[in-house]
This record gives C-alpha cells, sequence and structure tokens, in this order.
C-alpha cells in the first residue's frame, strides 16, 4: 500500500572485472576523422556514462590525457568504444588488463560462471578452446540438437573468446557469462603467438611494395591505404616484430614497366572487427579509434625509441 510501502530487494551489482587505458590519440593521423578528440571531450563523456552505466568506473591517471575505465567484460567495453566511434569520438585504447586482488597475500583474478548453448557438432571444439583459456569444466547436458555446456573460467581467459566462438560455431553459438568471485591465479593463458608487422615510414600503401613483403605473414592493409612509422599493418608469420616498408614505390622508367606493374598478385587483406582488434593488440600496443577506422599502432612509434624502451624492460 502507499502508506506501507514495500522497499525493493537491494541488487548486488557485480564489480568490474577489467580495465583499459583510455587516451588522447596522439598518431600521425590525429584530428583527420574525428569531430571530438581532446582529453576534455574524451573526459565529460566517459564521466556522462557513469552516471547511467552503474557497472562501469572512470579513474583519473597521471597524464591529464589518459583515463582509466573499468567494466564487466570485454564487450561492455566494445559496446562503449563502439557507441563513441559513432559518436564522433577519435581516442586510442590499451589491451585490456584484469583486475587482480591479494587475498590472504596470494594473488586472485576474477572468475566468471560461463553457460555456451551449441550444436553438438561444434561442442568438442568450443570445449578445447575454453580448457585452453584455463577453464574448468561445470557440466554438460544435451536438450534436442544442441549441447548446454558449463565452465568456470578466469575473465582474462574469455577476452576474444566471444568472437572465436561464433567463427567456430558458423554464428550459433549462444554464449551467457556471470561473474562468480575471485580464486588465486590460474597461470598463464598462451596469447598472441605471432610477432607484429610495423610500418617503416608514412605513406600510401603500393602494390609493389605488398607484393614485395607479402611471404613476410598476413597484411591488414591494401594498396591506397594511408599508414605511418610504426602503425601495425600485419601478423609476421615468425613469433618476433618486424618493420617492413609498404610504401615503397617503384621507378617507372618505360611504358613496359608500366604494364607489368598491373600483373602484380596481392593476397586479400585480413579486414579485423572492433572485439578482434581488442584481443589482438599486445601490451605494448595501442588500437587508434576514429568514426571512419580502426589501426593498431605501437605505443611508441619511432623504431629507434621502441628498442630503446624494450631493452629498458629486459634490463639491458
Amino acid at each position: 500500500a502507499a502508506s506501507d510501502p514495500t522497499p525493493l530487494e537491494y541488487v548486488d551489482l557485480d564489480k568490474p572485472t577489467i580495465a583499459m587505458y583510455f587516451r588522447v590519440n596522439n598518431s600521425p593521423f590525429a584530428g583527420l576523422e574525428g569531430k571530438f578528440v581532446t582529453s576534455n571531450q574524451i573526459k565529460d563523456r566517459l564521466e556522462r556514462e557513469v552516471r547511467t552505466n552503474v557497472a562501469m568506473r572512470v579513474e583519473a591517471t597521471d597524464s591529464p590525457d589518459v583515463f582509466k575505465v573499468s567494466g564487466r567484460g570485454e564487450l561492455q567495453m566494445a559496446i562503449l568504444i563502439e557507441t563513441m566511434r559513432r559518436e564522433g569520438f577519435e581516442f586510442s585504447v590499451s589491451r585490456p588488463e584484469v583486475l587482480f586482488q591479494e587475498i590472504d597475500d596470494v594473488i586472485h583474478e576474477p572468475v566468471e560462471e560461463v553457460v555456451v548453448d551449441v550444436l553438438t557438432d561444434y561442442s568438442n571444439k568450443v570445449i578445447d578452446n575454453l580448457q585452453k583459456r584455463k577453464g574448468i569444466m561445470q557440466g554438460m547436458s544435451q536438450e534436442g540438437e544442441n549441447n548446454r555446456i558449463e565452465f568456470r573460467v578466469p575473465s582474462r581467459g574469455l577476452i576474444g573468446f566471444r568472437g572465436e566462438m561464433l567463427t567456430e560455431t558458423r554464428g550459433t553459438g549462444i554464449m551467457h557469462q556471470q561473474f562468480d568471485g575471485y580464486e588465486p591465479y590460474a597461470g598463464e593463458i598462451p596469447g598472441r603467438t605471432r610477432g607484429a608487422l610495423i610500418a617503416l615510414e608514412k605513406g600510401d600503401v603500393t602494390g609493389y611494395a605488398l607484393e614485395g613483403v607479402q611471404d613476410r605473414g598476413t597484411f591488414f592493409v591494401e594498396p591506397g591505404d594511408s599508414v605511418y612509422m610504426g602503425m601495425v599493418v600485419g601478423t609476421n608469420n615468425r613469433s618476433d616484430d618486424m618493420v617492413v616498408n609498404v610504401a615503397k614505390k617503384k621507378a617507372l622508367t618505360n611504358h613496359r614497366a608500366s604494364i607489368t606493374a598491373d600483373s602484380i598478385k596481392i593476397s586479400q587483406a585480413k579486414k579485423m572487427s572492433l572485439e578482434e582488434c581488442i584481443e589482438f593488440i599486445a601490451n605494448d600496443e595501442l588500437l587508434e579509434v576514429t568514426p571512419e577506422s580502426l589501426r593498431i599502432r605501437k605505443k611508441f612509434l619511432d623504431h629507434n625509441e621502441r628498442k630503446r624502451e624494450e631493452k629498458k624492460k629486459a634490463g639491458v
């Protein structure tokens, strides 16, 4: 009754499990494609998000151009990033990092309960994938042509899993995840095994240059795309990073040379979604986000500066 209202039960909200650093875009292409690009504009937008999205937190950092955004998983972060893109924002983000806790002097990490409904034919692929990500199977039941698979998986093991699961199940898989507490650190989870192919210099990609280096790996760019020094333009076939010149031009000396240029055979560029880019980037890389483009780049664009930083981290 109105005279004796019954309060609703308190709903305990899941705590943030991952964080990403949003920062002002400082690449050579900064400001060319976005409408809102300054630190104040990005800060105001993130603060507006927190007022309506109670599962997200925003914290200041030592730099006025960098903001720590914590949320309830990779999907929530991807939705925010995509929404800001469509609103005209331009910025860059870091690789997601898991929020650990120290309990009784032991490092604990967030663990999630994951339920995946898949066609029986795809069950083994999904199970193998989750086990590689340190998941522990809790059960499996069959409902008609579908299997319901239940796992407990570290939150960091779920970064990029949704996209892989949809690929493995040809878009038929359905996934639900829920925070399920903290457990002791489960150990290393295999990450990216291939290094990056990094653009040597600023310029437009040419077919001639790509043909000369396409055996090095898989490229994200194609002739006519604009690149800059330190931009990741593909994945190396090997585990280390490699600098390549994808903007090299062929000196045309006669008519015959210009004709043979038309016969260049180039493999099709790999185009990645936002979720795939977030999963792909390494700790020393950033994802440049604009209304028109997604570009992966090294944090340190200058090759010499990047080498000095690597030596410093290695203690050399």
